[in-house]
């Protein structure tokens, strides 16, 4: 059973910390558009930027208040304490922290002692006073303050007097929220608990205690579990843990492990379902893919591979899985490959509507390690391995038959390369087949075989327009034996409604990409929209 005082709410910075990771950008709409799948989350607070420090950051205010129809989360924005010297009615971070509207602001103050005294040049009295001045002027301005009490776990090691002073300097000015902050990313579970224990004893119920964690030990997600556990109940982080160096708390990694784990709710009823949707959106909008392994929400987070596994779980679904996938919004998946056994082959074959008696189970079984020992690598293939077990239940594509393939690269005086590529294939069954040559040029081997073949199916299966190679990669399996190499060739299709892999291996890379091709678009025709 639980109760209000175990609820623990979550505070997301992945509009502010997470876009201060390498590679990552955002465009306002691209912040509005990840707001709105926060709010779909549940979140509590959304930290929205800080309003003045560029010109996205104030538009992205501006277009909040007028766009964004919030129906779970407070919109946030963030600053800092005033000036060391100054006065809060003439700091323009302060204003800023007002024009942007919100009902909520959170500053960040220095809680360290060596930063007051080294990064700021001033006295441990003016810092405390900073803050002091800063809460009361915002508190007073009708906003909830919450404060980001920064390296707050090295302050308080090196000097908690000063670390508490920061506290009491915000408590009786009226914030609401104290967030112990870890900035560097160096502290361990056992230091977090114990100072967050400390904390708690001298603030009571006078304001919540948050915690805000750096990943720069690996452990952003325990320090802000064991704070939880200590006595914090507001948890700071970013989805997909995003952030400067090595990241932030990864909230789609701690809102299940306290919920789940620990039976302490952070999300409202009903939306930690819809925890790897929204991550999986957020991804996409930043161009940051999702680690496949990531906690819950990664692809592989339940995908089962060991043929003892899958086994298992065909018998007893929970016997190699924590927790019910379906919780979190994701799925049990059960990938093939050498090490797969008779388990994984038939939940496969039901998962494509196929009828695999026993020896053609075995079949598929004997296929697959011999083509893997070859180099093919089928859990990364999906579409080449429902070929091959379909294969191996009879079926035979009927769509074309190839004649030959031939490709031609030429050298021009001027050192440019030409690449053409003629494909003769036969259409239709029997004395009603016809048979189609066609020759095209193409930006090398790969394109012009793409564009050659697809001229020639075009005349029966003109659905083929609606399917493009999305992407082409290529694998050096034996870099010993230099050019000469085993070659592995993945290519990506997509049809606009699904999309899928195939592979080809040999140490002739044009075969290798011929073969992959041609599965790719025999799929994308047994696959045809509607």
């Amino acid at each position: 059973m639980t109760t209000n005082q175990d609820l623990v709410e979550v505070f997301d910075t992945t509009l502010r910390d997470g876009l201060q990771v390498e590679g990552v950008s955002a465009t306002v709409d691209d912040k509005l558009r990840i707001a709105e799948q926060l709010d779909y989350l549940g979140v509590h607070f959304i930290e929205g930027g800080w309003p003045g420090a560029n010109p996205k950051d104030v538009e992205f205010f501006q277009r909040a208040l007028k766009e964004l129809n919030l129906t779970t989360s407070t919109m946030v924005a963030f600053g800092s304490t005033r000036r060391p010297r100054g006065k809060v009615d003439d700091d323009a971070t302060l204003r800023n922290l007002l024009d942007a509207e919100t009902s909520a602001v959170c500053i960040v103050a220095k809680s360290w002692d060596y930063h007051v005294l080294e990064a700021l040049q001033t006295t441990l009295d003016e810092g405390a006073a900073m803050i002091a001045d800063s809460v009361k002027f915002l508190h007073g301005n009708g906003r909830r303050v919450l404060v980001d009490l920064e390296h707050f776990f090295d302050g308080y090691k090196r000097n908690p007097e000063f670390a508490l002073r920061a506290i009491e300097a915000s408590v009786v000015n009226g914030a609401s929220h104290l967030v112990l902050c870890d900035t560097n990313g160096g502290s361990l579970p056992h230091e977090v608990a114990q100072i967050v224990t400390d904390v708690k004893r001298v603030v009571g119920n006078d304001a919540t205690i948050g915690i805000h964690c750096h990943d720069d030990t690996g452990c952003a997600v325990a320090n802000s579990m064991a704070a939880v556990l200590a006595g914090a109940r507001h948890v700071q982080g970013t989805l997909n843990g995003l952030g400067e160096r090595t990241g932030n708390c990864n909230l789609t990694t701690v809102i299940p492990n306290l919920q789940l784990k620990l039976s302490m709710p952070c999300l409202p009823e009903g939306r930690l379902e819809r925890l790897t949707s929204v991550s999986k959106h957020v991804a996409e909008v930043l161009n940051r893919p999702l680690n496949p392994q990531a906690p819950y929400v990664g692809t592989s987070a339940f995908a089962h591979k060991a043929g003892l596994h899958v086994s298992a779980i065909k018998r007893a679904k929970d016997a190699y899985e924590h927790i019910d996938p379906e919780l979190v919004g994701n799925g049990t998946r059960f990938v093939v490959s050498e090490m797969a056994g008779r388990a994984t082959m038939e939940i496969k074959a039901q998962e494509l509507g196929l009828d695999l008696d026993g020896p053609a189970v075995n079949q598929v079984i004997d296929d697959l390690k011999r083509l893997e020992h070859e180099g093919y690598h089928f859990e990364a293939a999906d579409a080449s391995l429902e070929l091959l077990m379909r294969r191996s239940a009879g079926w035979e594509q009927s769509f074309f038959r190839v004649e030959s393939m031939r490709v031609i690269t030429d050298e021009l005086p001027s050192g440019d390369f030409t690449t053409e590529a003629t494909v003769k294939v036969w259409l239709g069954d029997g004395d009603a087949a016809q048979r189609h040559v066609h020759t095209a040029e193409g930006n090398g081997p790969v394109n012009a075989i793409d564009t050659a073949l697809r001229t020639a199916l075009r005349v029966a299966y003109p659905e083929l327009d609606r399917v493009h190679l999305t992407d082409y990669k290529v694998r050096i399996l034996d870099g010993a034996t230099a050019t000469g190499a085993i070659t592995r060739v993945l290519i990506d299709f997509s049809n606009g409604e699904r999309s899928w892999t195939t592979i080809g291996v040999s140490s002739n890379i044009i075969e290798a990409s011929w073969r992959a091709l041609e599965e790719g678009l025999v799929y994308g025709l047994l696959h045809l929209p509607g």
